[in-house]
């Protein structure tokens, strides 16, 4: 990465013609300059943690919000609510929605559905404005939306403990699957189709996949992990009409074979009915945690997180924590594990396909050495763009003297990457701060 052309990237992307007559192909060029930054929020606390490009070239940015003020219309309490937010292809704000009630509900992913609206997920407490009910600390929430917004019907899956929705697909039959993680200590084994009771003794927190259909009634639902903390951030639907679900292990029993170390990603898929067909762990001896995963042009798949690793599958480290990007093929095979970042504290939390078949990760860099180019000052926004084999062409860091993470970044029709996170920093370049934290948004020409 110490050859990466900071400003200047030639990156070829098909680009279809309007023309009726014939199919032209247009290169793109990427050039890896700020096109603009946008931020958006209130007096109080703002994030962005998923952003999509919608059917009309514009963006959908889905976080949580404890402001009321600011751009945050007809909210009356001074809590978490899922925010979401549409805006064009500019960057500018159409229309911004909250959704809650009187307790602590913060959302973590959007996908546009097929009739041009929306389904989010999070994690939610409350059990009344919006939401209907809520079985004791944080179930996991999911809403359907219309294009406007507007709220077609939302429902509340969980038990008497901590669980957490993080990702949500909508399937191929039209209904919707989402992953997070279950108390099953506190959910006294309740929470899984087809297993035995005998997995009630599992604890502290499992991977959990939920299935829905298209008007999000239960269908089914599974759970998987061992005695430790086990947590699943990111999911994607295979070709084959299951689903591979990523995210971290502690455990090293029941459901977990073959334990790398402390934490280890952990992958596991599962059939279209949820009949788990295999599971692997990734890392090495000290702390590694996957936060998202995508699924490649090759029937693979890629997990991005951070890694404090220096042995077993990590072939190299920095300094504390690096970004981890791997490979793994569709029966979990480690194709091939590359890392980013200087000698401090450097992590990702989103990464996703480009028209070229490499990767957009988003995360968050404390470095100024190696890997990284340029620290602003705490933690900055950071995004990377390798090619399809996690070969690093550009990176580029984002922030202010404040503490500022990146938590997704996509490419956009146009080429054009686009990173979203929060920002606490009252001298971000081109930003006038709006409150203790800010939604951000960067377009990268």
């Amino acid at each position: 990465m110490k050859h990466i052309l900071r400003f200047l990237l030639s990156v070829v992307v098909l680009s279809c013609s309007n023309d009726k007559d014939q199919d032209m192909m247009e290169p793109i060029t990427f050039l890896g300059e700020v096109d603009w930054v946008k931020n958006y929020g209130g007096s109080g606390e703002d994030t962005a943690q998923s952003v999509i490009q919608t059917a009309d070239g514009g963006y959908a940015v889905l976080g949580f919000s404890n402001s009321m003020d600011g751009d945050i219309v007809g909210k009356t309490t001074n809590v978490n609510d899922y925010w979401l937010l549409k805006l064009d292809t500019e960057g500018n704000l159409i229309w911004n929605k909250t959704y809650g009630g009187s307790k602590d509900d913060r959302g973590q992913s959007v996908v546009q559905t097929k009739d041009g609206g929306y389904a989010i997920v999070g994690y939610a407490m409350s059990d009344d404005g919006d939401g209907s009910n809520n079985e004791g600390f944080h179930d996991n929430w999911i809403l359907r939306l219309d294009a406007n917004g507007n709220i077609l019907w939302e429902k509340s899956f969980g038990f008497s403990g901590h669980d957490h929705s993080y990702d949500v697909v909508q399937t191929d039959d039209g209904g919707f699957f989402f992953s997070g993680f279950l108390d099953v200590t506190s959910s006294g084994g309740e929470g899984n189709t087809g297993k035995g009771s005998y997995l009630t003794r599992h604890g502290v927190g499992e991977f959990w996949g939920t299935k829905l259909d298209a008007n999000g009634n239960l269908q089914w639902r599974r759970y998987f992990g061992g005695t430790n903390n086990d947590r699943s951030y990111g999911v994607v639907q295979s070709d084959d009409g299951g689903f591979v679900l990523a995210g971290s292990s502690e455990s090293d029993d029941f459901d977990i074979t073959d334990p790398k170390g402390s934490y280890d990603f952990w992958a596991l898929k599962v059939s279209a009915s949820g009949v788990l067909q295999w599971q692997k762990s990734f890392g090495g001896t000290g702390i590694d945690k996957a936060y998202d995963i995508a699924k490649t042009n090759d029937n693979a798949y890629v997990i991005v997180g951070n890694t404090f690793s220096t042995d077993t599958d990590i072939t190299k480290n920095n300094g504390e924590s690096d970004v981890w990007l791997i490979k793994i093929d569709d029966n979990g095979n480690l194709i091939w594990e590359k890392n980013y970042g200087g000698t401090l504290f450097d992590a990702a939390r989103g990464v996703n396909l480009t028209a070229d078949g490499g990767f957009v990760i988003a995360g968050n860099s404390k470095s100024i050495d190696v890997d990284v180019a340029e620290n602003l000052g705490e933690n900055d926004l950071w995004i990377i763009k390798t090619d399809a084999q996690g070969n690093a062409e550009y990176q580029k860091t984002f922030g202010g003297s404040g503490i500022d993470f990146g938590f997704d970044a996509i490419q956009n029709d146009e080429g054009s990457l686009i990173l979203v996170g929060e920002t606490a920093s009252n001298d971000f370049p081109e930003l006038q701060s709006k409150g203790l934290t800010d939604l951000v948004v960067i377009k990268i020409k």
